[in-house]
């Protein structure tokens, strides 16, 4: 067990970096390979300070590119696998979607047989799993239940194919005559510091005098803390590193949610803001069932419009369901096979998150100093 690497992809994102902090402490880990397509320099400066702890190597590269694939994976005893496109309103082309989330995936996979790699950890998203309609009520999901999205969209659609290929993988002849194991985490909705919707959604109630959109009163969720997702994948790599808990474990995926209790999106938002003065728009929102609608027109116009102009529609039926549907699911599953117990409480994810909100409002107040003078 001893002197073993891992690679990251898509390390220098918001779950990647969590990731990297946790596996620092990894007993006998020597080298931690993180893979992005570019490296912001604030987030090379954070690596920068880990290098005292463990040999850190930072790799750009694009996952599409074969070479770069096989010079990461060489001599790396696991994959963690979190590098995807993540859009929800389509504004990205659907051939750079599949490309990245699916064949990047299978590529990585190839490279992994050819390096002898036996451990991939792929992180999947709840999205694989739906929701189908806003009409349908999942509380306290599980594993055993069978969910998987009908939906077309670029992003549940792409997703869904990766996972399959990641578990399909799961028994692979390796070139050194081993054995690939493979799983796949489906996490909540993920929040906390440095979540990008949370960000983009903060700084646009920023712009609108501290108003909080409200579109997602209906739904009921259970989010996730980026901590105790970071959490998970140490303990899935442990135990697909561990030839007792192996049989289990392969070819396995598993639901990381915690104790975040269940809400709205919109209520989620405005607990974690609220403290700096934000709230939620007062004014009445349409029914679900005409917001379904018109995103169904919305759709059709971009359709008819794409011989001759782009143009991508502010809101469409899957982000209507997705925002507005009442879609739990529970951690039992990985509780009893990984040993998953959250990392962080629900009052200690909130405090951070809230810390972390507090920051950006102040970097907004002072960019507004700054347009003044």
């Amino acid at each position: 067990m001893a002197g073993w690497s891992c690679l990251v992809t898509g390390g220098g994102g918001f779950l990647g970096q969590r990731i990297i902090c946790l596996l620092v402490e990894e007993k006998d880990l020597q080298e931690i390979r993180v893979l992005d397509k570019v490296f912001r320099p604030e987030v090379r400066e954070e690596f920068s300070k880990l290098q005292s702890k463990i040999k850190l190597t930072l790799l750009e590269g694009d996952i599409l590119d074969e070479q770069c694939l096989k010079g990461a994976c060489q001599g790396t005893s696991v994959v963690i696998h979190t590098a995807s496109v993540i859009d929800v309103r389509n504004a990205v082309p659907r051939e750079t979607i599949m490309n990245v989330n699916v064949k990047g995936t299978q590529l990585l996979l190839e490279a992994c047989v050819q390096a002898s790699v036996p451990v991939f950890i792929h992180t999947s998203t709840i999205e694989v799993a739906g929701p189908n309609s806003y009409r349908e009520i999942i509380q306290d999901g599980h594993e055993e239940e069978h969910h998987e999205s009908a939906w077309s969209s670029p992003y549940p659609y792409s997703k869904k194919l990766a996972e399959k290929a990641v578990l399909g993988a799961n028994g692979w002849a390796l070139k050194n005559g081993g054995t690939l194991y493979t799983c796949a985490l489906r996490p909540m909705y993920i929040y906390g510091e440095g979540s990008p919707f949370l960000s983009a959604y903060m700084h646009g109630a920023l712009n609108n005098n501290g108003i909080l959109t409200n579109h997602c009163k209906f739904s009921r969720v259970n989010p996730v803390y980026v901590g105790n997702v970071a959490w998970a994948h140490i303990l899935a790599l442990r135990a697909l590193r561990d030839p007792k808990k192996v049989p289990n474990i392969q070819g396995q995926f598993y639901y990381i949610s915690d104790d975040t209790p269940h809400q709205s999106y919109d209520d989620l938002n405005y607990t974690l803001s609220k403290e700096w003065g934000f709230c939620l728009d007062s004014r009445m929102s349409l029914p679900i069932s005409l917001q379904y609608w018109l995103a169904f027109l919305l759709e059709i116009v971009s359709f008819l419009l794409s011989p001759i102009y782009k143009y991508n529609p502010c809101f469409n039926r899957h982000l209507v369901t997705l925002s507005n549907s009442v879609f739990t699911f529970s951690y039992k599953k990985a509780q009893r096979d990984l040993g998953y117990e959250p990392l962080y409480t629900w009052e200690e994810a909130k405090q951070k998150t809230k810390e972390w909100i507090g920051s950006l409002v102040k970097q907004h107040k002072e960019t507004l100093k700054t347009k003044i003078h």
